[in-house]
């Protein structure tokens, strides 16, 4: 229990750290950042959704997340999953339409509220997960430890705070 509740501060931690990115944004929440881009608002509200989602995947619940066949997954966990934890770092890629947001949170301080409900949620099921197993089967990874998904949901929101405009 004890790698659960380090990754899970972790992930805390980098929540907090893109609403104090959201936080700075607000005067262009709902501007993207570049033509085809997403808005501040937009990214929250995908980051929010993959918290969502993954706390669906936890429960054993339906998610919106990519289904991909069987035999395809030990080859998106290894060029994927695997790849991300390793580096620390996302590559440029698209998302599937559920996690596609046309708008998110109206005002920031909306945005902390939606961030901090999917959190509580993820962090209720990933320690709810973690009494009766040590792994969790994704729809597009197949059968992945705890700890490394919630390994790679810190890196992701951390991937998409590091694209929060910078405000000076």
């Amino acid at each position: 229990m004890a790698d659960v509740s380090a990754v899970l501060a972790a992930n805390r931690e980098a929540v907090s750290d893109l609403i104090a990115a959201s936080d700075r944004c607000s005067a262009c929440w709902t501007a993207p950042r570049a033509p085809g881009k997403w808005s501040p608002s937009q990214i929250v509200e995908h980051v929010a959704r993959s918290i969502e989602e993954s706390a669906n995947m936890m429960a054993g619940a339906p998610t919106k997340f990519v289904t991909l066949p069987f035999f395809v997954r030990p080859l998106a966990r290894t060029l994927l999953f695997k790849r991300v934890l390793r580096t620390g770092g996302f590559p440029k890629a698209k998302t599937n339409k559920a996690m596609n947001p046309a708008s998110g949170p109206a005002t920031t301080s909306e945005a902390r509220t939606r961030l901090e409900g999917a959190l509580a949620r993820f962090d209720r099921e990933l320690r709810a997960r973690a009494q009766s197993s040590d792994s969790v089967t994704s729809s597009a990874f197949g059968t992945v430890p705890l700890t490394d998904y919630a390994r790679f949901i810190e890196i992701h929101t951390r991937h998409h705070t590091r694209q929060m405009p910078a405000v000076v």
